[in-house]
């Protein structure tokens, strides 16, 4: 995974770049999404996958998935993409374009797992309390998970903030083992 991320970062800044001259973030941002949905499918992945497809017929089989016509420059960035064998790397340019666009706007979305569930009142709570320490604004997608025993776990990217009885009981448990 890393490795694809590595090789989807030029492209990711590149269409960013080239996005935020536009003033068209939301516009990319939103045709990425579903172009990284279409390489995700595993019949698309199959025809990319065609050695007896040129490159070209394959960003023009990949733009025909989309139901309006594209702006001529997501189809010359997806024209780009097939030539240099890259279009099954879009879902990551598109995660990578939100990473962007997330800084840009300063803006953070949060998994939160629980383990039990938590009212409105506790996740704004927390969304008031992490968007002091971030300083950004937080978004909270929250899940119960029984196993934590008690407290929360909260990640994103390549944040983790472990606050749960099974962490903690974990990390006792090391440090009496060594």
């Amino acid at each position: 995974m890393a490795e694809l991320t590595t090789l989807a970062r030029p492209y990711a800044k590149a269409v960013f770049g080239a996005a935020q001259d536009q003033n068209a973030v939301d516009l990319w941002d939103q045709a990425l999404a579903f172009a990284a949905q279409v390489a995700a499918d595993q019949e698309v992945k199959n025809i990319l996958a065609n050695p007896g497809l040129s490159e070209q017929r394959k960003a023009e089989l990949f733009a025909d998935c989309f139901e309006e016509p594209l702006p001529e420059a997501l189809r010359n960035f997806l024209l780009i993409l097939a030539e240099s064998k890259r279009l099954a790397l879009l879902p990551e340019v598109s995660a990578l374009f939100n990473l962007y666009r997330a800084d840009l706007e300063r803006t953070v979305n949060l998994q939160v797992s629980t383990a039990f569930e938590m009212t409105a009142e506790q996740q704004q709570q927390l969304i008031d309390a992490l968007s002091k320490k971030l300083e950004r604004k937080v978004t909270l997608e929250t899940a119960v998970d029984q196993s934590l025993i008690g407290g929360a776990v909260v990640n994103t990217g390549d944040l983790v903030i472990d606050a749960s009885v099974r962490g903690k009981l974990a990390k006792m448990a090391k440090s009496l083992g060594s």
